[in-house]
């Protein structure tokens, strides 16, 4: 079956797939570490009340296919998370890639099943398109075969598809919205007031605008032109997905966006022929990611690799139309199981950053700040390097900021467990001025903040300069925090 496999792609399969291992890993341990605070029985917004008002379980899996519609408790929660972390660190060192086909492909799909029951009752908090990005890539993964059998042409193109999409909608989604990306001059501000700064982006603000012009344009020919050379032959397709990883890389490096760019990475570097893995990689690893290149292809999993093939096709209708369409939509699904979905970032770019930062009174009358892993607060705390880890409530926060519709209904549960001092929530937190202790009050202050000029960093050593805006939240107490209080 020589149309069937893709003898260039043994090396780029078996990158992709540890690859997709390490983020299935990462994903798992961030839902089992932030889970129960955000969306556990107590969380703030709890699954049993999401369980609820889906209606009836029917209803439920029918809208958001997810196991916690069967059962659902905070421990059994925990098990399916650690569960996934545990199958996804075999697939990392290869033990899934050396089972027998039937069974590698079914230790996929578990965790493809996984983590598709966390994702659709994660509710705001995985309303993220990397979410749904994990989702589709794992799905695909189930059918790209073991060690022992080749690599599938079909399947490699599939992962060219979602790297075209992913990359493509995105670029098409900036060219209709801010005006800022068609005059060149979004990244005069996007670095400052990008949700999660990471420890380089104040050095990317301060480069020179015309540099940043650039910048600009680059992106527009990586996202808009460049996806259309994966469909060429190699190396010509090795050549446009080498462009797209070394982009998504400079991405990395200036921001924290969770997998989202990780998984762009991976896609793009299962594109990239063998014979340049076997340039960059030394004879040991080649030899650990492919254990074996004999073995044909299975009649059954061919067919299986057909027929979804054809079912991709199909779900692809709407994606392509929204692609299309004037009114594109950013990181939607069109199908309950996010088998095939649509993307897209940053349509329009603030100009300037706001911060809620959190507070607590003590007995003597004096506010403390809460800190946060993540995102800004303290201006002398340089921000840190965090992707591919994903912190929701650093994210959510950056959301409030902008408009407070996307509080509700958590931030006012948030500070009721500050008031209570409840453990979870504060270990979704960088730090408690309080030690585990109560506050007396609490309020949700809004902060003007920019980067530091070049003198301002020299003589304060912070790279953060922020002015009170006023009160997001006024102070209240337990006994003003009724349920509805805000």
């Amino acid at each position: 079956m020589e149309w069937f496999v893709a003898d260039h792609a043994w090396l780029g399969r078996a990158v992709f797939l540890h690859g997709l291992a390490a983020l299935y890993v990462v994903a798992f341990v961030v839902a089992a570490r932030q889970g129960p605070a955000l969306i556990g029985s107590r969380g703030l917004t709890p699954v049993p009340t999401f369980l609820r008002r889906s209606g009836t379980r029917r209803d439920g899996l029918r809208r958001a296919p997810s196991l916690f519609h069967l059962h659902w408790s905070d421990q059994f929660f925990l098990t399916v998370c650690w569960s996934g972390a545990a199958l996804a660190g075999l697939s990392l060192v290869g033990v899934t890639a050396r089972l027998p086909l039937g069974v590698s492909m079914a230790v996929w799909l578990v965790l493809w099943a996984l983590y598709l029951s966390v994702v659709n009752v994660g509710q705001v908090w995985y309303a993220f398109g990397w979410e749904t990005l994990l989702c589709e890539v794992g799905f695909l993964a189930v059918f790209l075969g073991d060690a022992s059998t080749p690599p599938p042409r079909l399947g490699m193109l599939l992962l060219v598809w979602v790297l075209f999409r992913l990359e493509f909608g995105a670029g098409l989604i900036k060219m209709r919205g801010d005006a800022c990306w068609r005059d060149l001059t979004c990244l005069f501000y996007h670095h400052e007031t990008q949700p999660m700064p990471g420890p380089l982006s104040w050095f990317f603000h301060h480069l020179p605008r015309p540099l940043h012009r650039v910048e600009v344009a680059a992106n527009h020919v990586t996202q808009l032109v460049v996806p259309f050379g994966l469909f060429l032959p190699q190396p010509w397709a090795g050549v446009a997905a080498a462009v797209m990883l070394l982009t998504q890389l400079w991405l990395v490096a200036s921001g924290n966006f969770a997998w989202l760019n990780w998984l762009a990475v991976v896609l793009a570097a299962s594109a990239l022929p063998d014979a340049w893995w076997s340039a960059l990689l030394p004879r040991p690893v080649e030899e650990w990611l492919v254990p074996s290149r004999a073995g044909a292809a299975p009649y059954p999993w061919v067919v299986a690799m057909v027929l979804l093939t054809a079912l991709v096709l199909v779900l692809s209708r709407r994606p392509v139309l929204n692609l299309l369409s004037p009114g594109q939509a950013m990181n939607a699904s069109f199908d309950a199981l996010r088998l095939v979905n649509t993307y897209g970032a940053f349509g329009s770019v603030t100009t300037v950053r706001h911060e809620v930062v959190l507070e607590g009174r003590d007995e003597q009358g004096a506010w403390r700040e809460y800190g946060f892993a993540g995102k800004p607060g303290d201006p002398g705390r340089w921000p840190r390097q965090l992707a591919p880890y994903h912190l929701r409530l650093d994210w959510l926060m950056w959301f409030v900021a902008l408009s407070q519709r996307y509080a509700w209904p958590w931030l006012p549960r948030l500070l009721r467990r500050l008031l209570e001092a409840d453990a979870p929530t504060l270990r979704l937190l960088g730090r408690d001025p309080f030690g585990g202790e109560r506050p007396q009050a609490v309020r949700a202050v809004l902060w003007r903040y920019r980067f530091t000029t070049w003198a301002e960093l020299r003589a304060t050593r912070a790279c953060w300069h922020r002015e009170r805006v006023g009160d997001l939240v006024a102070p209240v107490t337990l006994a003003t925090a009724e349920k509805d209080w805000w």
